[in-house]
């Protein structure tokens, strides 16, 4: 039990690593004068940020984390 949550919590930790990295080239983005490429750029980054943390917190529920994010 205490490994689970030992896996557990190192998936979440690369999962805010991963979710770091997209901000990060999100912060990028928003220095730069907007373009309809930029725009597009920027909705995707949000989306896919949104999209990672809805699944992360449907499988924290189901209590499916450590199984589906590498360590």
């Amino acid at each position: 039990m205490v490994k689970d949550v030992g896996t557990s919590y190192d998936a979440l930790v690369n999962l805010f690593k991963s979710i770091e990295r997209f901000l990060s080239r999100l912060n990028i983005y928003t220095r730069i004068p907007l373009t309809p490429a930029v725009s597009d750029n920027i909705i995707k980054i949000m989306v896919e940020v949104l999209s990672t943390l809805a699944m992360a917190m449907r499988q924290v529920k189901q209590g499916q984390l450590s199984m589906s994010c590498p360590s």
